[in-house]
């Protein structure tokens, strides 16, 4: 009996050796965010370990997000500078329209549902370039449109994906305090393995049968 608690085989002790990793990778993925440029390095990072624990292909967690950080620092950090711009402009958009531009009219209700529009997509966007980046060399170009595809054509999932992170991001903020400690120790690397089991799912269909591949269709 207690050879098999102590088994490290054991989906006991594997349950927590994920966490630990998670755990690991929010310490790594704040302090090299901190810079903010370099964001997308680390979120790239991060999912590229994630894609891997949901595969229980575990390996060294650190090393394994060196790894990544150091071969996609160059097109994640480049990716993460055009969502950030993007964002931005939206952003501004919104407020603008929303706030100082307040007297009601068509346009402004237009203008309203075309930038909320954009926003959506961009979202959509967003939730996908960065692991695509982690399991998939390919141009930037081509990165940015596969996330587009992608999220469109898997639309339930996509949805699911932010529903579940929306909901743990205010639920942990203004509802259930007990999410509050996970955030705070886990962070950013919880949500992206929670993504993960997902986006697995979603990656096998573009891998090729006969033999693995890094570049998407």
């Amino acid at each position: 009996m207690f050879s098999q608690i102590f088994n490290y085989d054991n989906p006991i002790w594997s349950f927590i050796g994920k966490f630990c990793d998670l755990l690991i990778l929010n310490i790594l993925w704040i302090l090299l965010s901190i810079p903010v440029v370099t964001a997308g390095a680390a979120t790239t990072a991060v999912y590229y370990v994630t894609l891997k624990l949901v595969r229980d292909e575990e390996g060294p967690t650190i090393r394994s997000f060196f790894r990544s950080f150091k071969e996609n620092f160059r097109q994640a950090t480049l990716l993460w500078l055009i969502l950030l711009a993007v964002g931005c402009l939206l952003a501004f958009d919104l407020y603008f329209f929303f706030y100082i531009l307040k007297e009601p009219s068509l346009l402004r209700t237009a203008m309203i549902a075309i930038f909320g529009g954009f926003s959506l997509l961009y979202s959509f966007i967003s939730l996908y370039v960065f692991p695509l980046q982690a399991r998939f060399y390919n141009p930037i170009r081509r990165t940015l449109f596969n996330a587009l595809i992608m999220s469109v054509r898997h639309l339930l999932f996509t949805l699911g994906m932010l529903a579940v992170d929306g909901f743990f991001l205010f639920a942990a903020l203004f509802v259930l305090p007990v999410f509050m400690p996970l955030l705070i120790l886990f962070g950013f690397p919880l949500i992206a393995f929670i993504n993960s089991f997902v986006l697995v799912r979603i990656f096998d269909r573009y891998m090729p049968k006969e033999s693995p591949s890094t570049a998407a269709p």
